[in-house]
C-alpha cells in the first residue's frame, strides 16, 4: 500500500480524541454570554475540523447572529471557556493509545498536526496522556494556512526530516485527505470521526480503518 514509512502525522479531533463534548460546552457558554441560543451536538459534529475561527463564524451564522460583528468578541469568550474546560468532556478513542504505541514501537517519528489552536491542542494531549508519543505538535495557528492546504503537512515533514512519500497522514476527514494528496503523503482515515456529515470513503483515502491499532503497512 505504501512506500516504506519513516513517520506518521496524526490529526487530533475526531482521530485521537472525541472532543465534541468540549466544543459543546465552550460554544454554548460563549453563546450564552452573547445572549444567543445554544447549538446541538449534531451541528458541532458537522462543523468542526476547519479551525476554531471557522467554527465560531459558522456557529454565529447558524444561530442567526451577525457573524462579522460578533466574531471577535465571540472568539475572546470562546478562548476563555475552552481553556477552562479543555479535556473535561472529551475521551480518547478506543485503540488510539495502542495504535500510537505500535507506531512508536515500529520506530516511526510521530507528529500531531491539527487545525485546533496550539494553545488548546498541547494541554489536551497532555491531559489525555498522548503527548509523550509526539516529537512535534503543530496547531492550526502554526503556519500561514490550515489543512486542507498542503502547507502544514509539508512543513511538518520538514520538521520531522522525512519525505512526504514516506510520511503517513492519519486523520478523520476530507481536510486530511486533500492535504495529504496535495503534499504527496499516503493517507489513512478512521471511520468514526468528524467529516462534515459525509462518509470518509468519499475522500478516497488509501484505506479506512475502524481503530488506529488496526493500521497495517508493509515492513
Amino acid at each position: 500500500m505504501f512506500a516504506p514509512l519513516q513517520a506518521a502525522i496524526v490529526d487530533l479531533d475526531g482521530t485521537l480524541v472525541d472532543t465534541v463534548g468540549d466544543f459543546e460546552l465552550a460554544l454554548n457558554r460563549t453563546l450564552a454570554d452573547l445572549a444567543l441560543p445554544a447549538v446541538d451536538r449534531a451541528f458541532i459534529e458537522r462543523t468542526v475540523g476547519k479551525g476554531s475561527e471557522h467554527l465560531i463564524r459558522s456557529t454565529l451564522a447558524h444561530v442567526g447572529a451577525d457573524a462579522a460583528a460578533l466574531a471577535e468578541p465571540a472568539w475572546q469568550h470562546y478562548q476563555r471557556h475552552y481553556l477552562a474546560i479543555n479535556g473535561q468532556a472529551s475521551r480518547v478513542y478506543p485503540g488510539a493509545l495502542e495504535g500510537l504505541q505500535r507506531l512508536a514501537d515500529a520506530g516511526l517519528k510521530l507528529a500531531c498536526l491539527t487545525n485546533k489552536p496550539g494553545a488548546f491542542a498541547r494541554p489536551l494531549l497532555a491531559a489525555k496522556g498522548l503527548d509523550r508519543f509526539f516529537s512535534q505538535v503543530f496547531g492550526g495557528d502554526a503556519f500561514a494556512r490550515k489543512k486542507p492546504d498542503p502547507l502544514p503537512l509539508l512543513e511538518t515533514c520538514k520538521a520531522l526530516g522525512t519525505a512526504p512519500a514516506h510520511t503517513l497522514m492519519l486523520g478523520d476527514s476530507s481536510n486530511d485527505a486533500q492535504a495529504a494528496r496535495a503534499a504527496g503523503c499516503p493517507v489513512v482515515l478512521v471511520s468514526y470521526g468528524y467529516n462534515h456529515g459525509q462518509p470518509v470513503q468519499a475522500a478516497s483515502p488509501d484505506a479506512v480503518i475502524d481503530r488506529i491499532d488496526a493500521l497495517r503497512w508493509p515492513a
